[in-house]
């Protein structure tokens, strides 16, 4: 059963706070996550088990960002979050956890999590991490969906990228110089522009001014290499050696052969 809104948490609501829904099957702790979030300017729906939650669909599906607890009666939190996707519930997800594992938070960021918590490291803490995750900014929050790019879909939520339903397994930086390239497509993004984009405007790395573009090459390489293992026949990143890089759209004509 949903823990009841408070005057104070419905007008919360209202304002368009944050909107977070938790399952925590401690009834202790739950009143404290309840409390110590709308203290903090949360909206807070929370629910004592995973089975209450899947009762109550639309309110996951409306939720900013999904608070699970680690171990939970009946469905666990990692197969709670699995059968949240299974019924296209894709909204951001924290664990929280009394034992911080390192082979439980492996465990919970394959699951598709975007944080693994120790409750012990206090409500403070998980806040700042729900203010991150949402994108909170004072008077905006920027809404994130999945962008579809024929078979790439990218999720900024997650930094998670999938060609033609498998997922690509690309690193933050890897994932954001993507995102690059699909934005600025079809026009052409120079090895500098790549390298101001993965460090800083003037970083100079290597023995020349130019060295730059071998760890640009280096680094198009890998993602190449990652997007191959999902679909062999992969192209869509073209090179120009004077150019640089785009990402070329399904329908785009092949240009020239360039070598890099």
């Amino acid at each position: 059963m949903k823990a009841p809104l408070d005057e104070g948490q419905e007008n919360q609501l209202r304002r368009g706070a944050i909107q977070v829904v938790a399952v925590e099957d401690d009834a202790l702790f739950r009143e404290l996550i309840a409390n110590e979030l709308a203290a903090q300017g949360f909206a807070v729906s929370i629910y004592p088990d995973a089975e209450s939650l899947l009762e109550a669909p639309e309110v996951a599906a409306a939720a900013d960002a999904i608070v699970l607890n680690w171990q939970l009666p009946g469905l666990s939190g990692t197969e709670l979050l699995g059968e949240l996707r299974r019924r296209g519930i894709d909204r951001p997800v924290v664990f929280l956890t009394g034992r911080p594992l390192v082979a439980n938070e492996l465990r919970a960021f394959a699951a598709g999590a975007l944080d693994y918590i120790d409750k012990a490291r206090g409500f403070g803490i998980l806040a700042r991490r729900l203010r991150i995750i949402t994108n909170d900014a004072p008077g905006e929050r920027a809404q994130r969906r999945l962008q579809r790019f024929g078979k790439l879909v990218l999720n900024p939520v997650e930094s998670r990228a999938t060609w033609d339903d498998a997922d690509a397994r690309l690193t933050l930086g890897e994932f954001s110089l993507v995102q690059l390239l699909v934005e600025r497509s079809p026009r052409y993004v120079t090895h500098r522009e790549i390298y101001d984009h993965i460090r800083y405007p003037g970083f100079i790395s290597g023995s020349s001014e130019q060295g730059y573009r071998v760890n640009v090459r280096s680094a198009v390489r890998r993602i190449r290499a990652k997007f191959c293992s999902c679909d062999r026949l992969f192209s869509s990143i073209e090179t120009h050696r004077t150019l640089g890089y785009r990402w070329r759209d399904d329908g785009d004509n092949p240009a020239a052969p360039e070598v890099r």
